[in-house]
């Protein structure tokens, strides 16, 4: 495994590659990596010839009360969970490395970023898409690989390479989630014990509502977010949204739309979040339109 601690030293590397003729395929993380971003690096290893994975925690996305010094990194851990995948090369710069100065570019998608994530961490996705256009030019991947956890990011950076015409194809992968049904996350490791097991709500809310969906229940959007409203308040969890938009576009449907009057094929997300004392956790449903709606 080929340990790069510089752009320079990356890019040589990736060269070499290149002039192989070898396939690349990128999972661009902040490191602290779990059972998650192992998926990522598993179906990058299938499908391209090498593995590329970025472990760099991106001051640019985090905004001035988050806590940007107290995520969690554990460099040696990263490092044997990249070696446990087969990764072949990881990029672990600094941020004077990353920016040596302060950059006067950034890169807005508008429309997506707007809502959900974006509404309460203004300025968050002109970081995220900053540091990996930066990534992607430095990478030159074939394929990158981002979770659907947070599923926003995924439009965002998709619009972004479309825009861009970047020459990448951004490859989603299904949400990875603990036995009790929790989303793997670097900040679940600040939940305490009581805070553990009411998370767990989130998840089985969007399981109920999946299963009503499927038994082909009519509900219009509003009852949907109600249902899931109801379950959290039974907890300590203190909402900071609830959501149910087109995907991937994130327009808002209407309130007393009924789902199943939805033109077949359409998708929609059902997005999440919710803080367990000061721990803010996401989470998501994927559902499409067809004779019942499915979970995706």
């Amino acid at each position: 495994m080929n340990i790069c601690r510089t752009k320079q030293q990356l890019k040589l590397t990736i060269k070499k590659a290149k002039e192989q003729g070898q396939t690349i395929g990128f999972v661009p993380t902040m490191g602290y990596l779990h059972d998650g971003h192992a998926s990522l690096l598993r179906a990058a290893k299938e499908e391209n010839d090498i593995v590329v994975l970025s472990i760099f925690v991106n001051p640019m996305q985090f905004g001035p009360n988050e806590d940007l010094e107290k995520y969690p990194r554990d460099e040696e851990r990263d490092l044997a969970v990249a070696a446990s995948c087969h990764t072949d090369i990881v990029f672990i710069p600094s941020v004077e490395e990353m920016y040596p100065t302060k950059p006067l570019t950034s890169i807005k998608v508008a429309g997506v970023t707007e809502r959900l994530c974006g509404a309460s961490r203004p300025g968050h996705f002109d970081g995220v898409g900053l540091v990996v256009s930066k990534l992607f030019h430095l990478v030159e991947p074939k394929h990158a690989y981002f979770g659907m956890k947070d599923a926003q990011q995924v439009a965002v950076i998709e619009q972004m390479v479309n825009d861009l015409d970047m020459n990448v194809t951004i490859v989603p992968c299904p949400i990875v989630r603990e036995p009790d049904g929790l989303a793997l996350s670097s900040r679940n490791v600040y939940l305490n014990a009581n805070q553990r097991t009411e998370a767990t709500v989130l998840s089985q809310s969007l399981s109920e509502l999946a299963q009503s969906l499927k038994l082909n229940e009519v509900m219009t959007a509003a009852q949907c977010i109600e249902l899931i409203t109801n379950n959290i308040k039974q907890t300590t969890g203190e909402i900071d949204y609830v959501e149910l938009l087109e995907y991937p576009s994130l327009h808002p449907i209407a309130k007393g739309q009924r789902l199943q009057e939805l033109p077949s094929g359409q998708r929609f997300i059902v997005a999440l979040a919710v803080k367990y004392g000061s721990t803010r956790l996401i989470d998501n449903a994927l559902f499409q339109v067809e004779e019942v709606i499915e979970r995706v």
